[in-house]
């Protein structure tokens, strides 16, 4: 039986465009973009183009003295570390003066950083961990609905208040968030925010000056571009502190050698999202549409989690109510369909999720509840299989 794949959110295939033009970047055998004579100065040519291919795709401008930053990563999860902490640790609270303070257990009050109750967990763990240092992490609420609630944020800010990081669109129920309005509040009180656009870039268009962040984290896997690289843009005006130390490149604030073929192959894969963007949005959202009605037309007790408020395209986050998520899951993996219970992060996990917890659902609807995510490479007829074989299941479980 073939695996009909639907957890496109966790990672998706590498278009094969992409795999060519890292495989060319490969045979031409490159040199290291550091290095200082002609063939690394070469690299670094192609290193640098790419770099800006992906930041105006992005809506970022690097050109000029106040050209904004972008940082090449691993991944999401390590942009996501650099920001929080980096941020954090690296600015005295004003996102714009760039002053190093002292320790936060120095003074009357310990430094502070906000983050949304929703955040993935590469944004709730370096938080924890500034947390274990003396900080203090407020959290963000929601509504029921998933919705990062804007009136509380005023409320969160102090003089302490370093950060702000609420991520763009969520990875569990693809509900997308008013980062352009959190962002005008915490700049009206001169604080920085990172928004974690993991799941949104390369899938819905992303302007990043639009939003008036000053930091913002993406991820080439989710994207259809290679594993092992993401990106974290910065404005020109945010002071950060690396994680890593021993190296000169990327102006210190990630020092390693960076690979030419990963930033290339990230780069194409944005460019072939960007020519069929809008295509590809309307054709997911068709598909997840129909995915969603089929369930409930067989199961008419499901509950699309999120399903009031704006969402990502690609991603339905469903409670059977009646059955358990965690069976089904194993369930639906024996007759060939790929999802999950939330953040692949998570997986291996029995703890509910955090993120269906915050929105204040029941806990019957949050233990019922998986995460199925669409992609590129998702067809109809695989999304109609899909409902067959899920309803069948549930049938075979409830009796």
């Amino acid at each position: 039986m073939d695996t009909i794949y639907l957890d496109h959110n966790a990672t998706t295939p590498t278009r094969p465009e992409v795999i060519d033009a890292m495989a060319a970047c490969g045979r031409a055998g490159h040199a290291n973009p550091a290095s200082q004579h002609q063939p690394g100065q070469k690299a670094r040519h192609l290193l640098e183009q790419a770099r800006e291919q992906i930041a105006s795709m992005l809506g970022a401008d690097l050109s000029g003295p106040k050209g904004d930053r972008l940082i090449f990563t691993s991944g999401g999860t390590e942009a996501n570390n650099l920001a929080v902490l980096g941020i954090a640790r690296g600015t005295k609270g004003t996102g714009t003066s760039g002053t190093r303070s002292q320790s936060p257990l120095s003074g009357k009050q310990p430094w502070r950083v906000v983050v949304s109750a929703i955040e993935h967990p590469s944004v709730l763990g370096p938080a924890e961990e500034l947390l274990d240092e003396g900080w203090r992490v407020d959290s963000l609420g929601v509504t029921s609905d998933g919705v990062v609630r804007v009136e509380m944020l005023p409320g969160l800010l102090a003089p302490e208040t370093r950060l702000v990081s609420v991520m763009l669109g969520n990875h569990e129920t693809g509900v997308l968030q008013p980062v352009a309005e959190l962002a005008a509040v915490c700049n009206d009180h001169g604080v920085p925010m990172h928004s974690d656009a993991v799941q949104v870039a390369g899938k819905l268009p992303i302007a990043f000056r639009e939003l008036c962040v000053a930091a913002m984290s993406v991820a080439a896997h989710k994207f259809q571009g290679p594993l092992g690289i993401g990106a974290l843009i910065l404005r020109h005006d945010v002071a950060i502190d690396p994680l890593l130390y021993g190296g000169h490149q990327q102006a210190g604030l990630r020092p390693g050698t960076e690979s030419v073929a990963l930033a290339v192959g990230m780069a194409t894969a944005l460019e072939l999202w960007r020519q069929e963007r809008e295509t590809h949005a309307r054709r997911l959202q068709a598909l997840r549409d129909r995915f969603e009605i089929g369930l409930r037309a067989g199961y008419p007790e499901l509950v699309v989690n999120g399903g009031a408020a704006l969402r990502l395209p690609q991603t339905s986050n469903v409670a059977l109510p009646g059955l358990d998520g965690q069976i089904l899951l194993v369930a639906l993996d024996a007759v060939g369909v790929a999802c999950s219970v939330g953040s692949a992060c998570s997986s291996g996990s029995t703890d509910l999720s955090t993120t269906l917890l915050a929105m204040g659902l029941p806990r019957p609807i949050v233990g019922s509840s998986l995460r199925f995510s669409l992609g590129a490479t998702t067809t109809k007829d695989e999304v109609d299989e899909a409902i067959r074989r899920i309803l069948h299941v549930v049938g075979e479980l409830r009796s």
